[in-house]
């Protein structure tokens, strides 16, 4: 498909006077184009469904997670990538997002990296890519040649592929075991793919990474029980989510959260069972991390 065909690339009818419009009705039409959004993942949610359950399959028997992508789609996947640590206490390597150009290309653009399959070839190569990972394509256009490269890349070694796009019909999504296509209509900036786009990226990420996770074990009820405290304000909230299941009191809570080697999930195993740190570690490692399953597996 030409460039010029895309819905990415195509001019907004509400837009078009959008240099001499007030400031007050630019942000009013850029608002009500995010309904567009909402929209059109609700359109692909089963896609998504897809998609997750492949991640869930694959990170349960040991593999990794991977989020390619050029310019704003490389951000968002190293963005949603490096949140996934603090958040679920994921290492570092389990989900890695990856964009052409490599670090630089995370600040300043580097040219002709999104076009290089070479460069594609090169860092594919580093990351040793397996049967047992996930490859997650991401492209505003669904065209761009170094995400092609390493989906198909992703494809020889039988490697699980998902591709993200924001056009119908797409080149990655040709590729991939599961597409994603989000179509949200022109861009209020006509071909800024990092308006809406990149906002409906950045949602179908949010969607993979936290569904997946807890799926795996990583969330209980809806609290982040594998948080990760590196921080004071991390503390604070892992000591609250561990006071707000026990409901033992914040004195207490802390107490144990100690005790816990500072493990929201140990010290709420702990309480619940009333056994030692060991015990609720070695109860949680039985149950493969799953605290509903360590205290009724008891």
């Amino acid at each position: 498909m030409e460039s010029s065909k895309l819905t990415t690339e195509q001019r907004n009818e509400a837009s078009m006077n959008l240099d001499e419009m007030s400031v007050i009705d630019i942000v009013s039409l850029m608002n009500s184009e995010t309904t567009n959004i909402m929209t059109a993942i609700e359109e692909v949610k089963h896609n998504i469904v897809d998609a997750v359950d492949l991640i869930i399959l694959k990170m349960k028997e040991g593999g990794k997670l991977y989020y390619v992508g050029a310019g704003t789609s490389g951000r968002l996947g190293i963005l949603d990538a490096s949140e996934c640590v603090p958040t679920f206490g994921t290492d570092p390597t389990e989900i890695q997002g990856i964009i052409a150009g490599g670090k630089t290309a995370i600040i300043d653009a580097v040219e002709g990296a999104e076009d290089s399959v070479e460069l594609a070839d090169e860092d594919f190569d580093k990351l040793k890519i397996t049967d047992s990972d996930v490859v997650v394509g991401i492209a505003a256009s669904g065209r761009t040649p170094y995400v092609i490269e390493f989906l198909k890349r992703a494809k020889e070694v039988s490697a699980a592929t998902v591709a993200i796009s924001n056009n119908k019909k797409s080149q990655i999504g040709d590729i991939a075991n599961v597409k994603i296509e989000v179509e949200v209509g022109p861009e209020v900036l006509t071909g800024s793919t990092r308006l809406k786009s990149g906002t409906a990226q950045k949602m179908v990420l949010n969607m993979l990474s936290t569904i997946s996770l807890v799926k795996m074990g990583k969330v209980f009820e809806n609290l982040m029980i594998d948080v990760q405290p590196t921080n004071e304000k991390l503390v604070n909230r892992a000591i609250n989510m561990v006071d707000t299941v026990t409901n033992i009191g914040k004195e207490k809570a802390t107490q144990l959260f100690t005790e816990s080697g500072k493990q929201v999930k140990v010290a709420i195993v702990m309480n619940a069972l009333h056994i030692s740190r060991n015990e609720a570690e070695d109860k949680l490692k039985k149950n493969k991390g799953y605290v509903r399953e360590a205290i009724q597996n008891y």
